[in-house]
């Protein structure tokens, strides 16, 4: 399907791609005064269903990312949510599915500011293209660039002018021979990934940085830590993290809607673990995936089914 064909929702109606245009003033272009999230939708071939995960949840967090800003998405979560999977039907996805909710400010006009200046909204649902490749483990370096301070822009809200650190961080990353970065915090401890969160083990406990260490309350990340807890008893500390334990973790990994569970078998050049992909990782891995398709019925209520059920299946 051309892109131009695509279905979205713009400006409270469904329309082809090609008709939703922005022109070269407008406020969020030019500033970065926009706010998004990525939402996954997988496909279950034996159901033929496919599947969004904890939808509600992306779309309140978009509104609480929005508030920060000065502004507020045009509806309720249940009905972007009905949007999204009518997206889906209109565009007869039968396959993985990346949606990508926008709100920016869209006056067009020169001037920074969050007062006085229109906003717009839209969904884009298109087929999903893997962020990379972490069937075998990825080998990632810590960025020369710094996760940025709440008190400058919040790493806890996705503001789009706020990933242009992240854009940084992966292309040094990738024109360094990595598959990833890693930020750390200003006063140098880990934070995230470029576009990630990021867990390690260390004696058989999950230790993942604290919400206060500059890092977006990922869904992924929540998700995870219940599993962790729940399915795998295992145990779970919210800390800080110093860079050096990255070198000494048992396993690394990153967490997040496009990657779902990517382990990381080297940080700087350094072996984790026994080089491969550890079983903490592992196992996660394939719960993450089982949950995402409402394989287990205790999560079912994380996932949002797109079409008519079969009759008969399971």
């Amino acid at each position: 399907m051309d892109l131009g064909d695509v279905i979205i929702y713009h400006g409270g109606a469904f329309k082809p791609y090609r008709d939703a245009r922005v022109g070269l003033l407008t406020h969020g272009l030019n500033y970065g005064t926009g706010c998004f999230e990525g939402i996954r939708g997988y496909w279950h071939a034996p159901e033929n269903q496919l599947y969004f995960f904890r939808l509600a949840e992306h779309y309140n967090r978009m509104r609480a990312s929005a508030k920060l800003l000065m502004m507020k998405l045009p509806e309720t979560t249940e009905a972007l949510c009905r949007h999204t999977v009518e997206l889906a039907r209109r565009n007869e996805y039968r396959q993985d599915v990346y949606v990508r909710p926008l709100a920016f400010k869209s006056s067009e006009e020169i001037g920074v500011r969050l007062h006085n200046v229109k906003g717009d909204f839209a969904i884009v649902a298109v087929p999903h293209k893997s962020y990379f490749d972490a069937s075998k483990g990825l080998k990632v370096g810590i960025a020369s660039w710094r996760r940025i301070d709440d008190n400058s822009a919040p790493a806890r809200a996705k503001l789009t002018g706020v990933y242009v650190s992240s854009a940084l961080a992966k292309t040094e990353a990738v024109e360094n021979g990595f598959d990833e970065a890693i930020l750390l915090t200003p006063d140098g401890h880990v934070s995230e990934g470029s576009a990630e969160n990021i867990f390690i083990v260390r004696d058989g406990v999950v230790i993942t940085p604290p919400v206060t260490d500059s890092i977006l309350e990922g869904i992924t990340r929540d998700t995870l830590i219940e599993l962790c807890r729940a399915e795998l008893n295992v145990d779970v500390v919210e800390r800080s993290i110093d860079r050096s334990e990255l070198y000494a973790a048992e396993e690394v990994f990153f967490s997040g809607t496009a990657v779902g569970v990517g382990p990381v078998i080297e940080v700087d050049r350094r072996q984790v673990g026994s080089g491969e992909i550890g079983p903490i990782s592992a196992a996660l891995g394939d719960l993450y995936e089982k949950v995402s398709v409402g394989k287990l019925e205790r999560y079912r209520k994380w996932v949002t089914p797109c079409f008519p059920a079969l009759v008969g299946a399971s």
